[in-house]
């Protein structure tokens, strides 16, 4: 019996720059129609958008 999680990554599936940048407007989207633009954006969540930046810039 196989008990490799389902989501496990072993490498062999990458997402593609594309399909990624999809996924984090649909997010981004999402967070600004919950959260409403009266609001500010928490400083957790500040500092989080702000290193998947840097880590996205690092990677280009």
């Amino acid at each position: 019996m196989d008990m490799t999680s389902p989501f496990s990554n072993d490498g062999d599936d990458e997402m593609d720059r594309t399909t990624a940048a999809a996924i984090c407007n649909a997010i981004a989207e999402r967070l600004r129609r919950d959260m409403g633009t009266d609001e500010p954006m928490p400083s957790r969540l500040q500092m989080l958008l702000s290193e998947l930046r840097q880590r996205d810039d690092e990677g280009a």
